[in-house]
């Protein structure tokens, strides 16, 4: 009997894969189907969705190219790779868009099918680039992807239109191949996704298994890959994106507050996923509501937390101009509210689908009069689950609205997720005010003399009747005010309030190994995982670096002006024109070096390596 011969494997550490297409090729469904196969397996992941603002834009043209880039590995991945070891693409808008994406010498898969002349031609191709030697300098595969899948599928009772669709599994089965991949899970997934359609679900199981067979017959593949687990602490493990960590986090706060969740939302990227996911938890008490327009959202939010609701409003930064006003209000009610703003890069409509850290500043001054608000934001993708617990905890105890600014990059991007127990999880439970058994009248604006928060009286309840709305309320009887001392005292207790949450938090911690280190990187928000990388870089040269991210900006750690005065040279990455660093440099009055990109995407680490080194030898 003649032995078949296998692919040898080799065995690799880290891959990064970038999936390119129309919008319509499904290319975020295989990444995220990619991305599952791949958890399985134990490896550590980051990933970077790439995807057009245009519902459906033109197809074959620059403008509607949809991506999907991650990187996993056998060890801690913090960013999704400042270059790809791999291009699928699906059509040569898709290669044209993706190439400058690409290391020297990477592998690309071509659908060499859609490369027609009058598809080249569309993108601005003089001629076919894989004929013409453009190309030499990467490892190209010209597969015909689109006949492959149709000739798969031609003994299943399906139209020629759904097998071409289906060649976004071909395309997995391949990639699941190549990179030693399972595909049970994704079967699984298609067969329960598709339940009611057993006919395109069994086209697109079949086209993934024929795309696996493709891999494993022909000679194209000199090698199959490898990538073993990753080391993590043992538990049970789901991947997650940032906004659904968002939104079972805020489930779970309310649980743990034993509050009903109302969420008042009005759709808009990059927030809509979260009302989406909110939506699915009727069983835990939490009712959703999709408002007319944005002010309708908060509006409603706000009235939910009068009554005594766990009072939630997400948006992007478009939205939170319009919210300001009843977030304001919220400050004058002291009630509690938490407000999403999932950043994206603006102004005006501006990249909607692009990320950016550009609300800052909104979110601290973005009111008229002293209305101070707690800030907080996620550093990943999995933190936001325990960002929204401690927006939910500081909203609660101290009766105030919270900003959580996450954003685009965090909201879609999605890692692995240890599920934690729900034992260790805090106790947020809120004592709503009672009437006083010895008949004494009941003062609204009292204050808890730890924290300062009113008392939260549900509206209804014999002897809290109290008065409600924007004009000044008198200190403690609340009353309408229009006394002069009365105002400058009530103004200076909100403050004190928001100034005392600092108490509560902790310290800014700060990664320096030695003790010795010539710079702090110091960041916030979603350049955690690219400062990270960077510092590790920096230090296997030889540099002497600190790291330090923080959650919360306002208040800001009590030791935060410590630390920044305990290192000769500071520098800030931002996603912005430097917003922290103008804050920082204000309050502090350090130095902070600020280093900025707006290009709505989240800091290579390659870049930020030669700022650092720019600081050291400066």
């Amino acid at each position: 009997m003649t032995e078949i011969a296998t692919t040898p494997v080799e065995r690799v550490e880290r891959v990064v894969i970038r999936f390119a297409g129309d919008s319509g090729d499904g290319m975020q469904l295989t990444g995220d189907r990619f991305v599952a196969e791949t958890a399985g397996l134990g490896n550590d992941i980051a990933t970077l969705p790439d995807f057009p603002a245009e519902i459906r834009a033109p197809q074959g043209t620059l403008p509607g190219v949809s991506a999907f880039q991650l990187h996993f590995g056998d060890h801690f991945v913090l960013t999704p790779g400042d270059q790809a070891d791999v291009l699928v693409a699906m059509n040569p808008a898709a290669l044209k868009a993706n190439i400058g994406h690409l290391r020297h010498g990477a592998t690309i898969i071509v659908n060499s099918d859609d490369f027609t002349p009058r598809n080249l031609k569309k993108v601005g191709y003089d001629d076919n680039p894989l004929e013409n030697g453009s190309l030499s300098s990467y490892a190209v595969h010209a597969i015909p992807l689109t006949t492959l899948t149709v000739k798969g599928l031609e003994d299943l009772e399906i139209g020629r239109k759904e097998a071409e669709r289906a060649k976004n599994m071909f395309a997995l089965g391949m990639l699941s191949w190549l990179y030693s991949r399972p595909t049970e899970s994704t079967i699984e997934y298609i067969e329960k996704r598709f339940a009611a359609k057993p006919a395109i679900a069994k086209a697109n199981v079949s086209a993934l298994r024929a795309g696996w067979n493709f891999g494993e017959t022909t000679e194209g593949f000199a090698v199959r890959y490898e990538v073993g687990p990753a080391p993590m602490k043992p538990g049970r493990y789901r991947t997650v994106h940032g906004n659904t960590a968002l939104a079972y986090g805020l489930v779970a706060a309310s649980v743990q507050a034993k509050l009903p969740l109302f969420l008042g939302a009005y759709p808009i990227t990059p927030a809509t996923d979260v009302l989406q996911e909110l939506a699915k938890f009727k069983n835990f008490g939490v009712v959703t509501f999709q408002a007319e327009d944005e002010i309708a959202a908060v509006g409603a939010a706000l009235g939910a937390s009068f009554g005594g609701s766990l009072g939630i409003t997400t948006t992007s930064g478009p939205g939170v101009d319009l919210k300001a006003e009843t977030i304001g209000l919220a400050v004058a009610l002291e009630l509690p509210l938490v407000l999403c703003d999932i950043q994206r890069a603006g102004p005006s409509t501006g990249m909607p689908t692009k990320t950016e850290q550009s609300d800052l500043l909104l979110a601290m001054f973005g009111r008229h009069g002293e209305a101070p608000v707690p800030v907080i934001a996620p550093q990943s993708p999995t933190d936001c689950f325990d960002a929204a617990i401690e927006a939910v905890r500081i909203a609660t105890t101290y009766r105030t609205p919270v900003y959580l600014l996450s954003d685009a990059y965090l909201a879609n991007g999605s890692e692995p997720w240890l599920i934690p127990d729900a034992a260790s999880l805090p106790d947020l439970t809120v004592e709503f005010a009672t009437a006083a058994e010895d008949g004494e009248p009941f003062l609204p604006y009292s204050r808890n003399p730890e924290t300062l928060a009113r008392p939260w009286a549900i509206p209804g309840t014999p002897g809290l009747e109290h008065r409600i709305g924007g004009i000044e309320k008198a200190n403690g009887s609340g009353d309408i005010s229009y006394d002069p001392s009365n105002h400058d005292t009530m103004v200076r207790l909100r403050q004190a309030k928001i100034d005392g949450i600092a108490a509560t938090i902790p310290d800014l911690e700060v990664d320096d190994p030695d003790g010795d280190a010539e710079v702090l990187v110091i960041g916030w928000g979603s350049t955690y995982g690219s400062i990270a990388a960077a510092v590790r870089v920096a230090r296997e040269s030889g540099r002497k670096v600190a790291q330090a991210h923080l959650r919360h900006l306002n208040p800001l750690p009590s030791n935060t002006g410590d630390v920044l005065r305990r290192y000769p040279k500071v520098l800030l990455p931002e996603l912005n024109l430097g917003q922290l660093a103008l804050l920082l440099r204000g309050k502090f009055l350090v130095d902070v070096a600020s280093y900025t990109q707006l290009r709505g995407l989240p800091f290579q680490t390659a870049d930020l390596v030669e700022a650092i080194e720019g600081m050291v030898a400066s």
